[in-house]
């Protein structure tokens, strides 16, 4: 589990067998509950993660939750036979988000192996193409609130996203499973790091890892070696003034191993 502004990896489980994942919400709640000495105020997590009996574990537990509805296709058939007077525009409060306006319907349902009434959001204009249906036991916040912490949500999606397309987290080479434990591992390291340098970096802050490597790392260099360490030449290159201005390679870097030969990096 990881919030979206912050970059501290709180839990992680890949070990999940398929059949496994509908209880390990309830495992995150345990884990937390240890580890701070109450439930987590708000959960905010993928309906493969849960079922509606689990659901109602959690509200009974105190725990207010946001999670997806499948769209089945009663739903898709009462979405479109709801009169358009059902339907509101609200203003998301998310920077930098396309779409910011969607349009909500609010309702109450009741759905089987859930005791009580839960509130159902149907949204257009998400960025999805079919509407998104949301299902929450927060019956007071407003629509636009509720979005816009399910919309922090995607950021930590689009971060999966970036480990599956450029560190290939779903294609990892081991059947071992200390194997794939240790490439998990290796891979939210190197996702942190990324992200740090991002934000060293004037503009490149919310950059995938993908654009850091091209546009950054993924180039050659002239390298010799002299009495007082290893000297690093980089070529021009369009976004080298970026790192230059960030001053991360302004001083030797140290390097533990090299018996007190620094490593320095120059630009022309």
């Amino acid at each position: 589990m990881l919030a979206a502004t912050s970059p501290v990896l709180c839990y992680a489980n890949a070990d999940l067998r398929k059949g496994e994942e509908s209880d390990e919400v309830l495992r995150f709640v345990d884990f937390w509950t240890k580890v701070h000495r109450k439930v987590p105020p708000h959960l905010v997590f993928d309906s493969k993660l849960t079922t509606y009996k689990n659901l109602a574990r959690l509200d009974a537990m105190g725990i207010t939750f946001i999670t997806l509805r499948r769209r089945s296709p009663g739903l898709k058939l009462h979405m479109q036979q709801a009169p358009l007077g059902a339907w509101h525009r609200v203003q998301l409060d998310v920077p930098g988000r396309k779409f910011r306006t969607p349009s909500v319907l609010d309702e109450k349902v009741r759905i089987k192996d859930y005791p009580k009434p839960l509130r159902q959001l149907c949204v257009r204009d998400f960025g999805h193409e079919e509407p998104t249906i949301v299902l929450t036991n927060d019956m007071h916040s407003a629509p636009n609130t509720l979005l816009a912490r399910y919309a922090r949500r995607m950021l930590i999606e689009n971060n999966l996203e970036d480990q599956v397309h450029f560190f290939h987290v779903d294609a990892l080479s081991s059947a071992v499973a200390m194997k794939v434990d240790f490439d998990v591992t290796l891979t939210v390291i190197a996702t942190g790091l990324y992200r740090l340098l991002g934000k060293q970096l004037h503009g490149f802050g919310h950059a995938k890892a993908r654009q850091l490597f091209r546009r950054f790392l993924d180039t050659n260099a002239t390298i010799y070696v002299a009495p007082d360490g290893v000297h690093v030449r980089l070529p021009r290159r369009a976004h080298n003034p970026l790192l230059l201005e960030s001053g991360l390679l302004a001083a030797p870097i140290a390097v533990p191993w090299w018996g007190g030969v620094s490593l320095k990096v120059e630009f022309p």
